[in-house]
C-alpha cells in the first residue's frame, strides 16, 4: 500500500486536493503524510494548463495550507509541502473538513477550474474514525462531481472510508503511515488453473498496469510472479530483474500454468519459503514494505489458514482479488485484513486495477 502513484492519468489536467490528517495522533508520522504527498507530486504534470494542486489540514476544524491557484510549478508545490507545519488539535471532524473543501477549497475563487470541466479530485488521509458526520458533506461532494479516494491506517473505520470514497472499492488501508514511504517487494500470486483460463489475458493485463506505476529498480521497487494451480511454479523472482521493461516484457510473454485442483494454502507456503527469500530477493519487511497480491478463481483444495498467519507474523501485507466462484471467508482469512479482499468478475477486471494498482505505491 504504498501509495504514492495515484493514477488518475487519463485526463491532461486535475485539480488535485489533499485533505491531510493534521490531528494531535497524526503528529508523529506527519513527516511520512507529507513525504507520501509529495511523492504523489512527483508523478502529476504541474502547470498552469494541467495539474493544480492544494493542501489542506484538519483536526476539529479544517484550513487551507495553500489553494489550487497558489504554485504552478512541481518544484514550488513540493517545497511548500516541504515546509508543512503540523497542525495539532483533537477531534478528527471528517464531516466538517469535507464541508470545508467543498465551499472553500473547491471554488473558482480557490482556482478550481470545476467551470472548465477540469475533473476534481480529492485524496483523504485519515488516522481514525472521525468525530462527527461525515454523510451531509459527502453527499455534497459527490454531487458536484468531486471524485474522492480515502485512505485510512488501521485506525480508521472501514465502513466510513468506504462511506466518504468516489464508490467502496476507492477506500484504501494501510497498517500505517510509516507504509507510504517505503520501497517495495511486489509479488503476483496469481491463479493459473483451468477455471482461469478465459481470464488470463486480463489477469495479464491487471498486473502490467500495476507494474507501469511501480518504481522498478535494484534499489527500489521489485517484483516477482507466481502461477499457482495443484503446486506453485515462479515465472520470475525478485532479484531476476532490475528494471521495468524487463519485468513487464517478461509479464507479457509468460505463459497459462493450466492445471487442478486449486491449493492456495500450498501456494502461500511456496511463495513465503521460495520468493520472499533473502536468496532470490527479498529483502525483509524491515527493510522494504512487502506486498502479495493473491488472484484467485474458485475455492482453495488446501487449509489456507496456518500459511495465511504466518505470511502476516513476517509482515507481508496481502490483498486479495477474487472472482465469483471464490470463497470469500476464505478471502478475507488470506487477506492482510478482512477490508484487503476485493471481489471481481474477469470482465471489469480493468476497473479494479484503476484503485487497486495503487496499493502497492
Amino acid at each position: 500500500k504504498n501509495l504514492n502513484r495515484i493514477t488518475l492519468l487519463e485526463f491532461i489536467s486535475r485539480d488535485i486536493v489533499f485533505l491531510i490528517d493534521g490531528s494531535d495522533d497524526s503528529q508523529r508520522r506527519f513527516p511520512d503524510i507529507t513525504d507520501f504527498v509529495q511523492r504523489i507530486v512527483r508523478d502529476l504534470s504541474v502547470g498552469p494548463d494541467s495539474d493544480h494542486v492544494a493542501v489542506v489540514q484538519y483536526s476539529s476544524t479544517a484550513e487551507i495550507n495553500f489553494n489550487l491557484s497558489r504554485y504552478g510549478t512541481e518544484d514550488d508545490v513540493l517545497k511548500a509541502v516541504d515546509g508543512l507545519t503540523h497542525k495539532g488539535g483533537y477531534p478528527k471532524n471528517i464531516g466538517a473538513a469535507l464541508q470545508y473543501v467543498r465551499d472553500y477549497v473547491f471554488t473558482p475563487e480557490s482556482g478550481s477550474r470545476i467551470q472548465q470541466g477540469v475533473p476534481q479530485i480529492l485524496i483523504l488521509l485519515s488516522g481514525g474514525r472521525s468525530g462527527d458526520d461525515i454523510r451531509t458533506s459527502v453527499r455534497l461532494l459527490k454531487e458536484m462531481g468531486v471524485s474522492i479516494v480515502a485512505i485510512g491506517t488501521s485506525d480508521a473505520d472501514t465502513l466510513e472510508l468506504q462511506t466518504i470514497s468516489h464508490e467502496p472499492r476507492y477506500a484504501l488501508s494501510v497498517t500505517d503511515y510509516e507504509e507510504l514511504s517505503t520501497v517495495n517487494d511486489v509479488v503476483f500470486l496469481i491463479d493459473g488453473s483451468y477455471d482461469s483460463r478465459n481470464g488470463f489475458e486480463e489477469i495479464r493485463a491487471f498486473i502490467q498496469r500495476i507494474v507501469e506505476n511501480l518504481n522498478v529498480s535494484h534499489n527500489g521497487d521489485q517484483v516477482a510472479v507466481v502461477q499457482f494451480s495443484r503446486d506453485a511454479t515462479a515465472n520470475f523472482y525478485l532479484n531476476s530483474y532490475s528494471s521495468k521493461s524487463d519485468v513487464l516484457s517478461s509479464i507479457r510473454t509468460m505463459r497459462h500454468k493450466l492445471g487442478q485442483p486449486l491449493n492456495i494454502g500450498k501456494a502461500l507456503e511456496f511463495v513465503k519459503d521460495h520468493v520472499f527469500a533473502a536468496s532470490v530477493g527479498g529483502r525483509g519487511a524491515d527493510v522494504a514494505s512487502q506486498h502479495l497480491y493473491l488472484f484467485s478463481g474458485g475455492r482453495s483444495g488446501d487449509d489456507v489458514r496456518g500459511p495465511a498467519q504466518i505470511l502476516k507474523a513476517k509482515g507481508i501485507k496481502t490483498l486479495s482479488i477474487g472472482t465469483k466462484n471464490a470463497d470469500t471467508l476464505e478471502m478475507q482469512t488470506v487477506a492482510y485484513t478482512p477490508g484487503h479482499y476485493f471481489y471481481t468478475n474477469f470482465g471489469v477486471c480493468d476497473g479494479l486495477c484503476q484503485e487497486v494498482r495503487n496499493w502497492a505505491k
